[in-house]
């Protein structure tokens, strides 16, 4: 069996009951269970629809996400998050970068980076390169100026927490920003790299080894085996592409508003939808939600 998910941005509230009527009857899906008002909705269904993708392209310019999947086991142990453009809105190495008056150029490069279109290390020691001399202190005032928490971090992360899952966070950035990151948002544990300092600034320097792709693989692998869980017990949420091996290991890999080469590998995407998201696919309701 397989169950079927239909979301709209919680504060758009796009999902029309007549539009789910249609396609549950044109699919032939099972009892419909609302699973927030005008917001997220599901359906049972005997095998994939052929035509799943063709509907989803539709519904996409509607505004509306959709996700097919196996319905069994479909409620998660573990939550394995990226940080950066997924908890938070920002990348936090290019807010850092416009602080050093290098932003167009390290924003270029991430970018690319995300996208695919360059190794993912280089990319970093080049990006943190740029950074050389900037004043430790400014971390503290990024934090506190300019990230912002994606919608839905805090209701995902004490929602399947008070449900008893481990969550970490994971992230090609840096340990100056996951350690506050997690600590704001309940995670029990946050890896990333770190920042080199001389004195008081910058040297420009990223920590080795590197958390990159690879890494991210091996903390999943690492985590679950510590808790005695499979990596089918997790549910992992990125944007980049140096997301896709712990996305594509993990029991069901998230495409959060991603890079257009990260979405086009990963059967679940989120693009219109919240990180509430993660809640809806995994069978709570708004009802469950646990708020922070």
């Amino acid at each position: 069996m397989f169950t079927v998910t239909l979301m709209s941005a919680p504060d758009a509230r796009a999902l029309d009951p007549h539009a789910v009527d249609a396609l549950r009857n044109a699919w032939g899906g099972g009892d419909l269970r609302w699973l927030a008002p005008d917001v997220a909705a599901e359906f049972g269904m005997p095998e994939v629809p052929s035509n799943q993708w063709n509907v989803w392209a539709d519904l996409q310019s509607i505004g509306l996400d959709l996700v097919v999947q196996p319905s069994a086991d479909r409620r998660k142990r573990m939550l394995l998050a990226d940080m950066d453009s997924t908890m938070i809105r920002q990348e936090c190495i290019d807010e850092l970068a416009d602080e050093a008056g290098v932003g167009a150029r390290v924003k270029d490069i991430t970018a690319r980076a995300m996208n695919g279109e360059l190794d993912f290390n280089d990319a970093l020691r080049e990006r943190v390169g740029l950074l050389k001399g900037l004043p430790v202190s400014i971390i503290d005032k990024v934090l506190a100026e300019r990230i912002e928490f994606m919608p839905g971090g805090h209701t995902l992360l004490a929602t399947m927490k008070a449900n008893g899952g481990h969550a970490a966070l994971v992230s090609g950035g840096f340990t100056a920003f996951t350690s506050a990151v997690a600590a704001e948002l309940g995670f029990d544990e946050n890896r990333a790299n770190t920042l080199l300092t001389d004195g008081g600034t910058l040297s420009g320097e990223v920590g080795l080894p590197i958390l990159g792709k690879q890494a991210k693989v091996d903390a999943l692998n690492e985590i679950t085996a510590r808790l005695g869980i499979s990596p089918a017990d997790v549910i992992a949420v990125g944007d980049g592409a140096n997301d896709l091996g712990m996305l594509g290991l993990a029991g069901t890999g998230v495409a959060l508003h991603a890079k257009p080469s990260v979405a086009a590998q990963c059967d679940v995407r989120i693009n219109h939808g919240d990180l509430t998201a993660l809640l809806y696919i995994q069978g709570y309701a708004q009802a469950d939600f646990v708020h922070f």
